[in-house]
């Protein structure tokens, strides 16, 4: 609710604090008093349009802070995230105009543009008054009142995931077809390019086993010579293991003479034998296996000419091969079974159209049934209003497919028509500036629980009307302040007197003319009050009198 409204130099008023109530807030004064002024006043920290007119004469600026008393910020929680914005209870919004009617604002004393200033506002109080067209007077807002009326949250999450569902499904067809004709106006192309990658088969990592084996084969001459020669040395006669086996015949002829230690020697050359032997072995493996490799040096060349040939065609490294191949066989496959694939996804978009189509029109007659109810309960409202012979009608309309949205099929409208047998048409096209205000008024009271702003300010609603009408009037904003903060700027007595909270408004002064407000804490300021309302600049005891009934009547309601 709002805590309090502090106003610095704005036209007549210099300085004023008021603190406000929760409940009915009722402001009353003389024509020209200055009542108006505090709703510009507000309307400023609301993100209302500034003008240079609004600043005080002589003075260097103009500022308005409004305070808000936040039952709950998580309402307000998406909004400041998104702005990086801090937010807290009490929400502070300031604004600054300078007089040459350029402004500054602020949220809880950090730094945001008007925009960002108005969509705070806008969630922090709604303004009904005769020539405002805010609030339920928007079109835009008339389908989100209605769902929230009919309780239709957890329908509408729930129609939001199947309309992204749907939006997905369509997506991905579309890019299948999309896909599918490019791919067949290259199909000859792409069979092609298959045909070769698959012929070629390379695998990952497979050209840097070929530089590896070309380094080899480029050096397997000069090994195999080396090889060779090294066998040679250890086989031929002459040569190693020749002279160890004649070095061993030898010692084996004074082998008693040479006791223990000849036979250790001996061992020891029996050994070197069976090691050349070892050796020899293995050294003529390893020929073989560079003699019998099974690939040339002109082949290995081949191969990895033709690998770089094709990934230069193909616009990707040599290793990218394979995942080209399988990219372009998929590209075949969808073109081979194009379509048996498109004609699955178009069942995927017809499910999912459904599913949609099912909850929408389900919470299409669900909006239906619950807009009858809200003209039933409206109606109910407007006799006492002196709105008898109007008519109120909650317009839902099929809208054309190519519009329908997250939010259903629907297109929902608050229509009106002031005399029997008129077309219902938009609220502010056919009601005058009191009709619309005691529209607004009867929407309100039925509509009392939803909505997010916590602040109702209702400027001059009961204007031509008196009597009954008027004791209607003030009765059905006392109910609607048990469930928000109400605010009213009235000439009547009987509103006046509905309220739990009342200011007065006024102006003095001959040269400087400056407005202010008094609080009226006592019921005898009060009477007075309304007195004066009721009997004009002479105020007689038969007019306290019947302030008093006023008074009395209205805590009995």
């Amino acid at each position: 609710m709002l805590e309090s409204l502090h106003i610095s130099n704005v036209v007549l008023i210099e300085t004023l604090h008021l603190d406000f109530a929760r409940g009915l807030c009722a402001l009353t004064g003389e024509t020209g008093a200055g009542k108006s002024i505090l709703l510009d006043s507000l309307g400023l920290a609301m993100g209302a349009r500034s003008e240079a007119r609004l600043v005080r004469k002589d003075a260097d600026k103009a500022s308005v802070t409004a305070t808000f008393d936040l039952d709950d910020i998580s309402s307000f929680q998406s909004l400041a995230d998104e702005n990086g914005i801090e937010v807290s209870s009490p929400l502070m919004l300031r604004r600054q105009i300078n007089p040459d009617g350029r402004s500054r604002a602020w949220v809880n004393d950090q730094p945001v543009s008007i925009t960002l200033l108005k969509s705070f506002g806008d969630m922090l109080v709604e303004y009904h008054g005769q020539f405002e067209t805010h609030g339920l007077l928007d079109s835009k807002t008339h389908r989100l009142f209605l769902d929230e009326y009919a309780g239709l949250g957890k329908d509408l999450e729930k129609l939001a995931q199947h309309w992204e569902a749907l939006a997905a499904a369509r997506s991905e067809l579309a890019q299948a077809k999309k896909e599918s004709e490019e791919a067949r106006k290259e199909e000859e192309y792409i069979r092609h390019a298959v045909g070769e990658l698959s012929e070629l088969a390379p695998e990952e990592g497979e050209e840097e086993a070929l530089l590896e084996q070309r380094v080899r084969l480029k050096n397997c001459d000069t090994i195999l010579t080396n090889l060779a020669q090294s066998l040679a040395h250890i086989t031929e006669e002459g040569k190693a293991e020749a002279n160890i086996i004649q070095a061993t015949r030898m010692l084996e002829r004074i082998e008693d003479a040479l006791g223990q230690k000849g036979v250790d020697i001996i061992a020891q050359l029996d050994g070197a034998i069976e090691s050349l032997r070892e050796a020899s072995s293995q050294i003529e493996d390893i020929a073989r296996e560079f003699d019998e490799g099974g690939t040339s040096l002109e082949a290995l060349e081949d191969r990895l000419y033709a690998l770089r040939e094709l990934a230069r065609k193909h616009q990707c490294q040599v290793d990218d091969l394979p995942n080209k191949l399988a990219e372009m066989e998929k590209t075949l496959d969808l073109i081979v079974r194009q379509d048996d694939i498109l004609g699955e996804l178009e069942g995927k978009v017809a499910k999912a159209k459904s599913d949609y189509e099912n909850l929408a029109d389900t919470i299409s007659e669900k909006r239906k049934v619950a807009a009858k109810k809200l003209d039933t309960l409206v109606m109910a409202e407007l006799g006492p209003l002196k709105l008898e012979r109007a008519k109120f009608q909650t317009a839902v309309t099929l809208r054309d497919e190519s519009v329908w949205s997250a939010t259903g099929k629907d297109d929902v409208a608050f229509l009106i028509a002031t005399n029997p047998g008129a077309e219902p048409g938009p609220l502010h096209k056919i009601a005058s500036g009191g009709e619309m205000a005691r529209f607004m008024l009867a929407l309100k009271v039925v509509l009392a629980e939803i909505g997010t702003a916590h602040t109702l300010v209702f400027d001059e609603v009961d204007t031509g009307i008196g009597g009954a009408t008027a004791s209607a009037v003030g009765q059905r904003l006392a109910r609607l302040a048990k469930f928000k903060q109400i605010l009213v700027v009235t000439h009547s007595p009987q509103v006046a007197a509905a309220a739990s909270a009342h200011w007065i408004v006024s102006k003095s002064g001959d040269e400087a003319m400056r407005t202010t407000v008094i609080p009226l804490d006592e019921q005898g300021q009060r009477r007075e009050e309304i007195a004066r309302m009721l009997a004009g600049a002479e105020i007689t005891e038969e007019a306290r009198a019947a302030a008093g009934k006023l008074l009395e009547s209205d805590k009995v309601a």
